[in-house]
Order: C-alpha cells, then sequence, then structure tokens
C-alpha cells in the first residue's frame, strides 16, 4: 500500500517551488532597471553621433545631418501657401505626375502631404491602389481630411506619422513622395530607415527638392537641397539612385530604389 503524503513536506516543497519562481522574476527585473540607463545611454550617444547642435541660422534649428542644418518646419498656419493659386503655374506638377510612372494598383505614400495637394492628384492615377498621405501636424490632416470628403476621395487614407516614422506597414508602399519636405524632418535618418522598411522589394523613394545649386531659384537657402547632398543622404539608408529627372522648372526630381544584395 502506497504511505499516504507528509502534507508537511508538500507544504515545504511548495514554498521553495514559489521561492524559485519568484527569485529568477526579481532577478530579471533587477537587471533589466540596471541595463535599461546603459541602453537609453548609447541611443544617446547613436543619436549625437548622427546629429550635431550648433548655433541655428535665420531659417535652421541648429542641427545638422551630414553637414547639412535641418530647416524650418512650415507649420499648419502656411497651409495656404500650399494651395496657392499659383502654384500649378510655378511648379507644374502634371509633369511631376508623369515622371512618376504610376501603375493603376500602386499604393503611394505622400510624405508630408500637408493639405494634400499632391495626394488628391495621385488618387486618380491608382483608382485600383491607394494614397497614404502622411504628416505628423494634426491640423493639417484635419484640413486634409475636409478636402478628402469634398472630393470624395475614398483611396487617399490619412495617416498622423511622428518625427522619426510616418506610421506605415513593412513592405506596404509601391512609391514614397516628398516634395519639398525632406530637408526639413527632424530626424532625417530615422525617418528614411522607417520609409525603407515600408517600401516593397521593388519600391522607389522620389524626392522633389529646389535646386540647391542654381542661386536662380529664389527659394531659402535651407529649403533647397543639391543632387549631391540628397544622394548622400539616401546612401546612408541603403537607398540607390537611379535617375534624376530634369523636367521641373526649378525643382530635381531624385528617384532612389533599395539596394540589391
Amino acid at each position: 500500500m502506497k504511505p499516504a503524503s507528509n502534507p508537511c513536506t508538500i507544504g515545504w516543497q511548495s514554498r521553495w517551488l514559489r521561492i524559485l519562481l519568484i527569485v529568477p522574476i526579481s532577478l530579471i527585473v533587477l537587471m533589466a532597471a540596471s541595463v535599461m540607463p546603459a541602453i537609453a545611454a548609447s541611443a544617446a550617444a547613436t543619436s549625437d553621433a548622427v546629429y550635431q547642435q550648433r548655433t541655428p541660422s535665420r531659417d535652421g534649428i541648429g542641427k545638422f545631418y551630414l553637414d547639412r542644418e535641418i530647416a524650418e518646419v512650415m507649420g499648419h498656419l502656411g497651409a495656404g501657401w500650399l494651395e496657392r493659386p499659383s502654384r500649378d503655374r510655378e511648379e507644374q506638377p502634371q509633369k511631376l505626375l508623369a515622371a512618376l510612372d504610376l501603375k493603376p494598383t500602386d499604393a503611394v505614400a505622400d510624405i508630408g502631404a500637408g493639405t494634400g495637394y499632391f495626394s488628391f492628384r495621385i488618387s486618380p492615377l491608382v483608382p485600383q491602389g491607394k494614397v497614404f498621405a502622411v504628416d505628423i501636424q494634426p491640423e493639417m490632416l484635419e484640413m486634409l481630411t475636409a478636402i478628402q470628403q469634398a472630393k470624395q476621395a475614398f483611396n487617399v487614407e490619412p495617416v498622423l506619422g511622428s518625427a522619426t516614422n510616418p506610421n506605415l506597414a513593412d513592405a506596404s508602399i509601391d512609391l514614397a513622395l516628398m516634395v519639398d519636405a525632406y530637408h526639413e524632418f527632424d530626424y532625417p535618418r530615422e525617418m528614411m530607415q522607417a520609409i525603407v522598411r515600408a517600401l516593397k522589394p521593388n519600391g522607389r523613394v522620389v524626392l522633389v527638392e529646389y535646386r540647391g545649386e542654381n542661386p536662380l531659384v529664389l527659394i531659402k537657402g535651407l529649403h533647397k537641397m543639391t543632387q549631391r547632398q540628397v544622394r548622400k543622404e539616401m546612401a546612408a539608408v541603403g537607398l540607390t539612385w537611379l535617375e534624376t529627372k530634369h523636367v521641373l522648372p526649378q525643382q530635381h526630381i531624385l528617384i532612389f530604389g533599395r539596394e540589391r544584395t
């Protein structure tokens, strides 16, 4: 006959089991508490290595990335400038749209969409696709949403991004378009890394920037970029220059793809 279990022994074993379970958890918590500051310090050191802070110029924020000072962001109070009547004549957006070579099924991210000036022009070109209108200013997206409803552009989706992330799913877009926006990114390295993750394998990145090489382009210096600078900054996040199109009166159209490994 099997002897009865000793309740004292069971209680003793149970207590030790609880102790053995609790101790490792406590150790993990203590280790995490000691490691987290080190991780944070490492992240800060990495950020310091990527960006340098100097005395800001008139139109800059004093933060430098790869020897370029980042420009001040145009706030939502300047939204009227985005929709100015003369913009079609000055920038000839139809030439840019033609240069994008869009397919009807493409998913396009308009990064720094503002009021949706380009989002709503792209929308009818991708009737089976989608336009993600990304901006970090809720006020801009409110205006964009009102225009979307008025136009009934149901394939345009407003997306609230952050300074470091457009909040797009990985491998979800065929094209990321940035029109006169990239030079204002507070964290260009982090933002572009997130955009690269959002690209499909054959996805493209298109930057439209006023020509920094041309002093006759009457735009503030920090709101223009040279081809050389753009290519350097895109190479830093693993993008390969494909071509530059010179069809616009004052802006470069620089096209990039993911590096092939």
